[in-house]
């Protein structure tokens, strides 16, 4: 397959994925699983590693990394193993100037700077698109490795988990109120005017977390600014692909620290391909000059987009416990720690002469 034809190829399994998920919300919710456990992946790319997984009839991915990444950390591809494929950005180093006309110029760097010209400096830019090779945990043996495990259920966790969250808020100038006060039936409000988000003071201390980090998915996606956002309901009125997005959001947040939040979500994402078919609608009539999504495949995958790229947002200041679906070298831990599951491996045992571990 040339590199072309991979793309190709990768780009007609992700559209048949994101239709599949309209057709039904339990795909959606599928999706929503599989992004908690890889969220520093692509919203596209958690969708093309769980079809390749699917495909050879293995489990879903956990842990992915590309061959010589994996050998960084002392494990090997095994015999026989079929590499999956995500998209990857091909990036180049270029020059950014000034002409002396007010005009700007992208050359390459290193590049002689054109006479008069002033040096903006360096930006990595994206020039195209390549496939590119990973393997999972389970397709590899070696060095055992420890990810930490989330206590879930615990209510110090919990408190953690809030404060985390009213951080992030605050990082997107964003202040947290817990009050009495009930904006309409909601149990949680952001007000874009005041930088204000609101958060019910009934709730339990889980459904608290929940509500955060539901309104910082509107914080993050649904700012008046934001011209998809507005295609796609109004967060102030609680409807349409605003709240699916906003849910999905708290959903993969939640579910990446342990807490499983499937009930509850469940009268959000039952909506899933209803406010998709809607929004599609509206797209038709929507004066977006080309740049909005307006098929119902566009629409999946832009939402998809924006709901996992909000969660690594939120992620990266919460830090759940575990991988993210990328082994890095500050994470990668071979120490024996009671509070970390295993990874690739069968359970440790002890023995009398103390901690053992066992696995390929």
């Amino acid at each position: 397959m040339t590199p072309e034809e991979r793309i190709s190829a990768l780009t007609d399994g992700l559209h048949k994925i994101l239709e599949k998920a309209v057709e039904s919300p339990s795909h959606w919710q599928v999706l929503l699983d599989a992004s908690a456990t890889l969220w520093r992946y692509s919203g596209g790319n958690v969708a093309l590693l769980m079809m390749q997984m699917a495909q050879r009839g293995t489990d879903e991915p956990t842990l992915v990394a590309g061959y010589k990444e994996w050998a960084r950390h002392g494990r090997t591809v095994m015999r026989g193993e079929h590499a999956l494929w995500v998209i990857a950005p091909r990036t180049a180093r270029l020059q950014q100037v000034t002409l002396p006309d007010g005009t700007r110029q992208r050359i390459p760097a290193g590049e002689h700077v054109p006479h008069g010209a002033v040096d903006d400096g360096k930006k990595t830019v994206i020039t195209g698109w390549r496939g590119q090779a990973v393997f999972d945990v389970s397709q590899t043996q070696g060095t055992p490795l420890l990810v930490p495990r989330a206590g879930a259920g615990s209510s110090v966790y919990t408190a953690e988990l809030w404060g985390n969250l009213a951080a992030v808020a605050s990082s997107h100038g964003f202040n947290v109120h817990v009050t009495d006060a009930q904006y309409g039936l909601t149990s949680g409000f952001t007000d874009f005017s005041q930088h204000r988000v609101q958060v019910g003071a009934w709730l339990g201390p889980e459904e608290r977390a929940a509500v955060l980090a539901h309104e910082l998915g509107h914080v993050l996606l649904h700012g008046p600014d934001d011209a998809v956002g507005r295609l796609y309901g109004s967060s102030a009125d609680h409807r349409g692909l605003a709240e699916v997005e906003a849910e999905s959001v708290a959903y993969t947040v939640l579910k990446a620290h342990g807490i499983d939040r499937g009930p509850q979500s469940a009268s959000y994402l039952a909506g899933w391909a209803d406010a998709v078919l809607e929004a599609e609608k509206d797209a038709t009539t929507h004066d977006g000059g080309g740049k909005l999504p307006a098929s119902r495949a566009d629409i999946a995958k832009s939402v998809l987009g924006r709901v996992t790229a909000a969660s690594k947002g939120i992620l990266e200041i919460t830090r759940p416990p575990g991988f993210g679906g990328k082994i890095t070298a500050v994470d990668a831990d071979p120490r024996l720690n009671a509070s970390a599951a295993y990874v690739g491996m069968v359970q440790p045992v002890r023995s009398a002469d103390g901690p053992a571990i066992a696995g390929p």
